[in-house]
């Protein structure tokens, strides 16, 4: 039975593979819904096949089949090397083509005016305005973001310690400005959280993703233009606005953490469609 062996491969994600909490969850919701759908637990090619022409039934976008898929593929891998299965039955599965869609970011006058017009009264303003300046002044995702730790910050040599995707770890330098402000929140933090493990807690606990979000949707809602308000909307900016103004990409990939080029690259559609409107406006043959 497939879904006897679940708790060992998630034992494993969390032990060996040092995945994150939610990518953990995500992979075992994923391998539960094939478990609901395949009645008879037969892990074959074909029940795998009827599974993917049940999610595009469903109306399951094909980024989402393809993350299910790729736990299922994990999944199968995992059970090879612990003598469950003898082949991977998702290996060379057709799949639905996930459509290119360029990555949304903010303008720069239009950040920049938000971040210079930023009212900080207290120390949640404070603390809100540094949320804002790490995500777009490093690019780090909002769980790293979750997990600073106070000791993480080295305001001598001005890096920041940042724990990725499998606990990888990387520094990021710290601008002056935003140096300031992490000084200016650890002067100003509230007797509770003075002594705290984290550089952000409420009640002696991280701040949790939900809140980041709204955070940060918030503030961004001044910007009328955007389509998406979110924290990766700033990991984007941070990108966007680093390729546009001259930094190569192998910099751009080693600041945002990521294990491949390629993930990196899809910041050079923008960066094109940028140049093409510069073209179009500048040449007189246009």
């Amino acid at each position: 039975m497939i879904a006897k062996k679940i708790p060992y491969y998630t034992s494993y994600l969390k032990s060996e593979k040092r995945y994150s909490f939610h990518t953990i969850i995500s992979y075992e919701n994923d391998l539960n819904q094939f478990c609901l759908f395949n009645e008879h637990q037969s892990f074959t090619r074909k029940n795998v096949r009827n599974w993917v022409v049940h999610l595009m039934k469903s109306e399951c976008s094909p980024k989402t089949i393809h993350r299910k898929l790729s736990a299922l593929r994990s999944f199968a891998n995992f059970g090879i090397t612990q003598g469950y299965f003898k082949v991977n039955p998702v290996n060379g599965l057709a799949l639905p083509k996930i459509p290119k869609r360029l990555p949304v970011f903010c303008g720069e006058e239009d950040l920049i005016t938000l971040l210079d017009h930023f009212e900080c009264s207290d120390e949640k303003d404070i603390r809100n305005r540094l949320i804002l300046e790490l995500l777009y002044c490093t690019g780090i995702r909002r769980n790293e973001l979750i997990n600073i730790r106070v000791a993480d910050l080295d305001l001598v040599s001005n890096e920041i310690l940042i724990r990725g995707k499998g606990n990888k770890q990387r520094k990021i330098p710290l601008l002056p400005e935003i140096k300031k402000t992490i000084q200016n929140y650890l002067n100003i933090r509230s007797d509770s959280v003075q002594k705290s493990l984290y550089l952000f807690e409420i009640d002696g606990k991280p701040l949790y993703p939900k809140l980041v979000y709204r955070i940060v949707n918030e503030y961004l809602q001044n910007i009328g233009t955007l389509t998406k308000k979110s924290p990766h909307t700033l990991r984007h900016t941070f990108a966007t606005h680093l390729l546009n103004r001259g930094a190569d990409l192998n910099s751009i990939k080693e600041l945002l953490g990521h294990a491949s080029l390629a993930s990196t690259q899809v910041y050079t559609h923008n960066s094109i469609e940028k140049l093409k409107s510069i073209y179009k406006l500048a040449h007189p043959r246009a």
